[in-house]
């Protein structure tokens, strides 16, 4: 029975840790002001603030939950160790493994530290230097990320799009919604090269090519980031189309201008142009929140011009030919199936990454 107690008493330990770590009491009491808030009837005057106050207790809840019903099992096994039923040490061995196991999983959550590691994603992917071979390999990024949120049951919604006169993609802008979603993707934040036989050159000869990808938190009400509206310039123009009924044919494509900084956001999708706007803003403070936490500035204002996750920054090997191999430049952390990773399992370079700056 004994080495059985050292075991709990060892899990027990490292789940107390873990609360220290993630202030889950602190976030009880968040928990706490936010039910008695939604409890009163007045709240749902503003339902706008009321779904932002759920948002908050839903994903506070999804951190606590778990590791308050895992301390609590922990503790009751070593209660009823302590009654002194040797009877009872099969089923305790049992229970004490799965308990065990369920920490390891959970453990992983202790990497989801950061600020805004819990906020939604939104992924901005570019094509760089390698011509028609680079925005087919910004496609097969695109592609690979699509994957990766489907495998880890997180919603995906492509909200700007350029396609290539050839093949692939200039650009891609994809919104990310799930349980640390930027967390798990800001690992992914850099220039990502590709090296094969290039499926476009008729000598089908060796190519590199590159494409940048941009992972901003989402910032979803204005209240997280003030923007002065003096620093913005805001230019309305047709939005493009391929002709046809559906074409649009109104002033409705936005771009703004974050002046101090020179950001630009242009958005085109939607129909209309307040919610062209509302996206582009939604994206420029999203963007400017990264630049914030990259320049380690306390605000908005001390920002320096200047674009996030330059062309500098290669973080990541893809090699396709003459073998295949992913390897990350900061980590080292290496995987042979290349082919898995482009097909969305990509969360061991995540791990690998967030461990390295735990």
């Amino acid at each position: 029975m004994q080495p059985l107690l050292k075991r709990l008493t060892i899990l027990l330990t490292q789940i107390d840790a873990a609360f220290e770590r993630l202030d889950v009491i602190k976030k009880q009491e968040q928990i706490a002001v936010l039910t008695n808030q939604l409890a009163q009837s007045e709240v749902w005057n503003n339902p706008t603030d009321a779904q932002v106050k759920i948002k908050q207790q839903t994903t506070l809840s999804n951190t606590v939950d778990p590791w308050v019903t895992l301390r609590t099992q922990v503790a009751d096994i070593i209660e009823f160790i302590g009654l002194g039923d040797d009877s009872m040490v099969p089923e305790f061995e049992q229970q004490t493994l799965a308990l065990e196991n369920d920490f390891a999983k959970l453990r992983k959550e202790l990497l989801y530290h950061g600020k805004f590691d819990d906020h939604n994603a939104i992924l901005r992917l570019s094509a760089g230097v390698g011509g028609t071979d680079a925005q087919d390999w910004t496609e097969m990024l695109e592609r690979m990320y699509l994957r990766w949120a489907d495998k880890s049951n997180m919603k995906a919604t492509i909200i700007e799009r350029s396609a290539a006169e050839e093949a692939g993609i200039k650009s891609s802008v994809i919104e990310i919604i799930g349980h640390n979603a930027y967390g798990r993707l800001r690992s992914e934040h850099g220039v990502h090269r590709l090296v094969r036989l290039s499926p476009f050159n008729s000598d089908n000869l060796r190519q590199t090519s590159f494409a940048l990808v941009e992972v901003l938190p989402q910032i979803d009400t204005p209240e997280e980031v003030q923007i002065d509206d003096k620093d913005l310039k805001v230019d309305v123009y047709r939005a493009g189309g391929k002709g046809g009924q559906s074409v649009n044919t109104t002033d409705s494509a936005v771009r703004i201008t974050h002046i101090p900084t020179g950001i630009v956001v242009a958005i085109q999708n939607e129909r209309s142009q307040l919610q062209n706007r509302e996206t582009a803003m939604k994206i420029l403070r999203s963007k400017l929140t990264q630049l914030q936490l990259e320049q380690h500035t306390a605000s908005i204002t001390d920002l320096q011009a200047g674009e996030s996750a330059n062309w500098g920054s290669q973080i990541r090997n893809y090699v396709l030919h003459p073998y295949t191999m992913v390897k990350d430049t900061r980590t080292k952390h290496e995987n042979q199936n290349a082919q898995g990773v482009l097909d969305g399992d990509i969360d061991e370079f995540s791990e690998s990454y967030l461990e390295s700056i735990a």
